[in-house]
């Protein structure tokens, strides 16, 4: 690699070398002894002692931006990256953060100077962060996005397409490698933005649900209002897609704790972009009953033809017999529905199920309905309990049954204007 003042570099692909094993046993040794953790509450609990002056303002507006990036759909891994990198470096600056993978295995990869990052990440950093709410990472880390994943050193020339603040997360790179930046200190002043961020999370989840008493308080809601409602929000939010499925999710949480299908299990919400496959996931809400799906609805926002699910959902069937009742709820109406039916007829015939697609207007009226008709409770207690767990769900008050990895900040705030306008 040609840097821009003419320096070259070069990176020698083979097995890690006696010194790179050495550099990364040091840098376990340290991870798994609680270095990040400690830096955590360093910032959190002693936060009057830190000093950031050491910063430059240009560095301090990498950090700012890379933790303003983070959206519910893209920035989580790279600043998850940076968090790792910092580390590496504070804890053995003669390790290159640019060589992220590192084996002794002949037939994986490796460059002879780098190091396992992946490793490091799912052992030390995810799970830490996971822990004190910094980052919403799913658990087997944020190493497992492909684009972090090509075989060429991190640099300005890296080549695959990252998603979130990229330009600010090279800049970040080149700054350390050339010692601009004190490593342990930005790694400080990275957390701490997190560690505000986190506050002002809390501080709003409080906030909103305490509008949300108000407004329960003041109105009487009905299956209508409360659909009214849950469309605006989901409609105006960015990440609509994922708001759907939290939405369908929060009505059978609110059906479950009124016991309308006692025999049966709503099981966790999924992670998004969960591998349907690998996962075993025939939909985003799945009830089971001994341990079997035998209940699944996939949420499409924004799909209207579906062709291509109806096959895989065909191919989902063979594995998972137990499985009675499959459908599709859409954000727009279906198209093509004569075309599809005759499809849809034969996978019922063949698997002995119901297939459904329907709008998510008709889908929650199907649920209402199916509540009502057992007469355990009424309409407006159901709409209530639904709103309920729709808020709570957000503001991560039930990650035992919805546990959300997206940052919820923005959906939260929008939720908190729409109930006070309401």
């Amino acid at each position: 690699m040609v840097l821009p003042d003419g320096t070259i570099q070069y990176f020698q692909e083979g097995g890690m070398s006696q010194a790179a094993k050495i550099r990364y046993k040091k840098i376990a040794v340290e991870l798994s002894t609680g270095y990040l953790e400690r830096q955590i509450l360093f910032c959190r609990d002693y936060s009057s002692n830190l000093d950031f002056l050491i910063l430059n303002q240009t560095h301090k507006c990498l950090l700012d931006r890379l933790v303003q990036s983070v959206t519910s759909e893209v920035g989580r891994a790279l600043v998850g990256l940076s968090i790792l990198q910092l580390c590496i470096k504070a804890i053995e600056p003669e390790q290159s953060i640019r060589l992220h993978k590192g084996s002794t295995a002949t037939r994986d990869f490796s460059w002879r100077d780098g190091i396992s990052m992946r490793s490091l990440d799912k052992q030390y950093i995810t799970p830490v962060l996971r822990k004190y709410e910094l980052l919403r990472l799913n658990a087997d880390g944020f190493m497992m996005t492909r684009s972090l994943a090509e075989n060429y050193p991190y640099s300005s020339v890296y080549k695959a397409n990252m998603r979130g603040a990229r330009s600010e997360w090279v800049s970040l790179v080149e700054a350390i490698e050339k010692d601009e930046v004190v490593s342990e200190v930005a790694l400080r002043y990275l957390l701490s933005q997190l560690l505000n961020q986190a506050d002002n999370f809390r501080r709003l989840a409080l906030q909103t649900l305490e509008t949300l008493t108000l407004f329960l308080g003041a109105t009487v809601v009905d299956k209508g209002i409360l659909l009214s409602i849950i469309l605006r929000h989901i409609n105006q939010s960015d990440y609509a897609a994922r708001l759907m499925e939290i939405a369908m999710h929060s009505l059978m949480q609110a059906m479950q704790e009124y016991q309308v299908f006692p025999h049966r299990l709503l099981k966790p919400l999924s992670q998004m972009r969960s591998a349907n496959k690998k996962h075993g996931n025939v939909g985003d809400i799945e009830l089971l009953e001994d341990r079997q799906i035998v209940e699944a609805w996939d949420a499409k926002y924004g799909k209207s033809y579906l062709r291509d699910e109806i096959e895989e959902l065909s191919e989902k069937l063979e594995v998972h017999p137990a499985l009675r009742k499959a459908g599709f709820v859409t954000s727009v109406e279906a198209e093509r529905i004569d075309e599809l039916m005759p499809r849809c007829n034969e996978i019922e015939e063949i698997f002995g199920i119901s297939l459904e697609i329907i709008t998510f207007k008709e889908w929650v009226e199907l649920q209402f309905a199916r509540t009502l008709g057992q007469e355990s409770t009424t309409e407006q207690e159901l709409a209530s309990a639904w709103l309920i767990a729709y808020t709570e769900s957000l503001a991560q008050r039930r990650r035992d049954i919805a546990p959300i990895d997206e940052p919820c900040y923005q959906w939260l705030l929008k939720l908190n204007e729409t109930l006070t306008i309401e």
